[in-house]
Parts: C-alpha cells; structure tokens; sequence
C-alpha cells in the first residue's frame, strides 16, 4: 500500500521542496505527499506545494483559546487527511501529547546537528550552527529521527557528518548542511519509513532489508 505522507510547515519550506524533488526522482518509494499543512498562511511552502499540486491546509496556534484544543484540532486534521507519515519540515509550532501518542513512531522530524549534540530546548535554526562554532567542533551534519514526548529525543533514524571549514558563519554552515545533510537524509528516512524498514525497539530505530 502506498503511504500519504503529510508534511508541517511554517515557512520557505526547503525541506519540503528536497521530498517533492526525491518524490519526482524516484528516490522516496511506496509513499507520496498527499497534504502540506502550515502553521502560517502566507508561508511560500504552501505556493510550493501548489506549484505540485499537492492538497495543503493552515492551521494556526492562535485560532485555539487553549494548547489541548490545538492540539486535538491538528490530530483531528492529520486523521482526516489520512496521514500515514508525518514530516517535520521547519515546523515552529510546538507538538502536544495527544497528536505524537497518536503518531507514535510515525513524526519523523530533522534536525541540523549531529544529536545529542547542539539540540533540546532552544536549539532550532541558525542558533545550532551558532552553537556548533563557538564550541569549536570539527564535524557537524544533521539527525533525521522520530519524534517523542521529549525534544529532539526520539528514536534516531539517519546521521550524516558535515565538516566545518575556516571561515564558517552560522549562515554559510547552514546553507552547507542543508545540501550535503538534510535534504538527502530526510528523504532517505521517509523512504525507509514508507517501505516498512525500519523498527522501533527500546527507543532504537532499527533499519532492516
């Protein structure tokens, strides 16, 4: 069967625009986008998705007087759009309890950096980057992985190394894990994930044939 992906957005969406590319090259199999969901209506990865053809939908925090209404309101529409997968491609709003226990192991999310490294409360964006060069660190890259009750703390599903050149700023380190991490990892884990290869045993994604 194959599976609709349902990617969060809340901006450019470059992320989103790097599946839409892997869809249309063959690299993402047995699963195809069928909805882009934003937490901002005038994010252009909702011009992206129609450029595509692909169904999207706003959602946005502060039409809810309370998190739980939110919270169940974002459930309710991932259930409706008949969401298999759930991507996270630079989505800012924060997920509640009720939509990832009924997504469990179903949320994949990307992060810039190499987890447990630069990630948790506050690390988002260019502050990772920021982060890694004021450390010091030789190598970065980025983490594709699950997404639990805890931030950036569930099953981690694919790394992949950046090195850090001389001369970095945190945009120019951005820009380089983009390319050489995010956007071919990403879609290597929804691919994995939609041809049923990978497992999930004690909070370790195991990646099978």
């Amino acid at each position: 069967m194959m599976k609709n992906i349902v990617v969060l957005v809340s901006g450019g969406g470059t992320n989103l625009q790097a599946l839409i590319d892997a869809q249309n090259s063959g690299i993402i199999k047995n699963g195809r986008i069928t909805c882009v969901i934003s937490s901002n209506p005038e994010a252009y990865a909702l011009e992206r998705a129609k450029n595509n053809s692909i169904d999207t939908a706003v959602i946005r925090r502060k039409d809810f007087a309370g998190f739980d209404d939110y919270d169940r309101a974002l459930t309710d529409l991932l259930i409706e759009k008949n969401a298999d997968l759930v991507v996270l491609a630079g989505f800012l709003t924060i997920l509640g309890h009720i939509v990832i226990s009924r997504f469990e192991n179903k949320i994949i999310n990307i992060h810039p950096a190499l987890i447990p490294s630069f990630c948790g409360e506050g690390f988002y964006g260019l502050r990772v980057h920021k982060a890694a060069l004021e450390k010091g660190v030789k190598l970065t890259g980025a983490t594709a992985h699950f997404v639990n009750e805890e931030c950036d703390g569930g099953p981690i599903i694919l790394q992949k190394a950046v090195e850090i050149q001389n001369g970095d700023t945190p945009e120019v380190l951005q820009k380089r894990v983009m390319q050489q991490a995010e956007w071919k990892i990403l879609p290597e884990a929804v691919s994995l994930f939609c041809q049923d290869k990978i497992k999930v045993i004690d909070n370790h994604a195991v990646i099978g044939e």
